[in-house]
């Protein structure tokens, strides 16, 4: 039976029926990958902002000739294609750690804070407010 309230102990189903921990070594191994699945949603938000914003500052140069405009319009397409798949596979790493938490499990929900926490304090250094005003849907961002 699922939990309905936050528990603490080892014994935790995690987003799939084969990822169940029965022994603390399990339990460790668990929270491990949960503490480095939010820290890379962390890194890939930052690698998507940055590219976003390289965006932003290739559309502001002026185009020399309309041949160059119009290559520099493929590149921002480019762009814009690559931004919208990091935002997909974001989105996806987000909602994966949003069900870990309704694991109900405090040691995954704490993990998965500390995760984010790191990995912001790790990849993202706060220039990209600096940008522009950049709004994130996502309430884990």
């Amino acid at each position: 039976m699922m939990h309905m309230t936050f528990y603490w102990g080892r014994r935790v189903t995690v987003l799939f029926d084969w990822w169940r921990t029965e022994t603390w070594t399990d339990y460790s191994l668990t929270i491990a990958a949960v503490i480095l699945a939010a820290a890379f949603y962390q890194y890939m938000e930052d690698r998507r902002l940055r590219l976003k914003n390289l965006r932003f500052v290739k559309q502001a140069a002026p185009a020399a000739a309309p041949l160059l405009g119009f290559a520099g319009a493929r590149r921002t397409a480019a762009v814009r294609s690559a931004a919208a798949a990091m935002f997909g596979i974001n989105s996806a790493i987000g909602y994966m750690l949003m069900l870990a938490v309704m694991s109900f499990n405090g040691g995954v929900f704490v993990a998965v804070v500390v995760g984010l926490a790191f990995g912001y304090f790790v990849f993202r250094d706060g220039v990209e407010e600096d940008f522009s005003s950049v709004e994130n849907p996502c309430a884990c961002a």
